[in-house]
């Protein structure tokens, strides 16, 4: 049945705030949070990444600071959210540390996901974080955002964390155990759609008018509509997506058992689509050339490490995307560059373990990791067996 939780390398598991905080008391729900802590332990035992997106810290701070009553204005949901997000961060870091996991926060805001070098930077944080096997705990940087730049809702928030993460799951646990033909709490015959191979005109107008508990408060009218966005932007990301009931405690257990939930498939992988993402729509800033041992590696899918580039051309930022353009001056790739060109030229044809003594600051191994590199159409063909490979060998990396 295509991906599921028992196959899946790089999960991510959006938690809702009604799932998390009771909304009389403020109270986190510490047992339900242990449950769903073995549910993820179970998951990394088995060799997986698990990243988590939390709602939350304005529940949990409101009644912190005597905010109970009414909608809280901008500077109030601030407020609460900088208060409760302690608590929050707390209560993952007391239900993980029963099974000696160590929990990393991090707050983002849409310039962290969506801006180049920003979304490099987040990137590399997190998967560092899984590959020390720390579970990242990510919410909206609700303290410092204005309504303008803020996603307004974590659902949209975790298809970005996936896509820029290269999960292949996100579960979006919800009141509801996924998409239904209309409001099943209005119409008792509504029928329940077990998988959405596409996000068509009719799917939308089932979402339109099912109201989810707000995680702001109150009832919200998009709560399903947010949910088929945040579908959207993870398959086109590569990324499998499902919406599964999580009131119950083991949720997540539950789904990777096979309970009902909705269904969202992708038509490419998560590597290829970012791959896709970085040939297709980015416009290159800048070149580097290569030799003819660094356009052999980079065919057998390696990074490109500084020693085999031979000139930079162009004014480009860290994360700005660069052409990369064999000997004969083809373009052999697009991708991301890990360096601004003024450092990248100090480096260029100098060993890794010389960066940090020629720019003061260790950067990293590779100036395109293969992550971040996209090759051209028939570049394969195009480099045949010329040259070695350079001597250095990749830096450690994804897969």
């Amino acid at each position: 049945m295509g991906m599921s939780l028992q196959n899946a390398r790089r999960v991510v598991v959006k938690i809702g705030s009604a799932l998390l905080v009771d909304p009389e008391t403020g109270a986190i729900k510490q047992d339900w949070l242990d449950a769903l802590a073995d549910d993820i332990a179970g998951l990394k035992a088995g060799g997986r990444d698990v990243l988590v997106v939390s709602s939350g810290s304005i529940a949990a701070g409101r009644r912190q600071l005597g905010l109970s009553r009414g909608v809280l204005k901008l500077e109030e949901k601030q407020a609460a959210a900088a208060c409760g997000q302690i608590r929050l961060a707390h209560a993952y870091q007391t239900a993980l540390a029963r099974h000696a996991i160590t929990v990393a926060q991090i707050l983002v805001s849409p310039a962290d996901t969506e801006e180049r070098r920003r979304h490099l930077n987040a990137r590399n944080t997190i998967l560092q974080l899984c590959r020390l096997g720390a579970v990242p705990v990510i919410n909206e940087n609700d303290t410092v955002a204005t309504a303008e730049i803020r996603y307004g809702d974590n659902d949209r928030l975790a298809a970005r964390v996936a896509t820029m993460v290269s999960a292949d799951l996100l579960v979006l646990l919800s009141d509801i155990d996924g998409l239904y033909s209309a409001d099943p709490r209005r119409a008792p015959e509504a029928e329940h759609i077990p998988e959405v191979p596409e996000i068509t005109p009719a799917i939308l107008a089932m979402a339109g008018d099912v109201a989810l508990p707000s995680e702001r408060g109150g009832l919200s009218t998009g709560g399903m509509v947010t949910k088929l966005d945040a579908a959207r932007i993870a398959v086109g990301g590569g990324c499998t997506m499902a919406i599964a009931a999580g009131r119950a405690p083991h949720a997540l257990k539950a789904v990777a058992d096979g309970a009902r939930a909705t269904w969202f498939r992708p038509a490419t992988e998560p590597l290829a689509a970012r791959k896709r993402w970085i040939s297709g729509t980015l416009k290159p800033v800048g070149a580097l050339h290569v030799d003819a041992g660094a356009a052999a590696a980079l065919a057998r899918g390696k990074s490109l490490l500084p020693a085999g580039v031979t000139a930079v051309d162009g004014a480009f930022e860290r994360g700005d995307a660069v052409s990369v353009l064999g000997p004969d001056g083809a373009v052999l790739a697009k991708g991301l560059s890990a360096y601004a060109a003024d450092d990248a030229r100090r480096i260029i044809g100098r060993r890794t373990s010389e960066i940090a003594e020629i720019l003061g600051f260790d950067g990293r191994a590779e100036l395109v990791h293969a992550d971040d590199l996209a090759l051209e159409s028939g570049a394969r063909a195009r480099i045949g067996q010329a040259g070695e490979p350079v001597a250095e060998p990749r830096a450690a990396g994804l897969e």
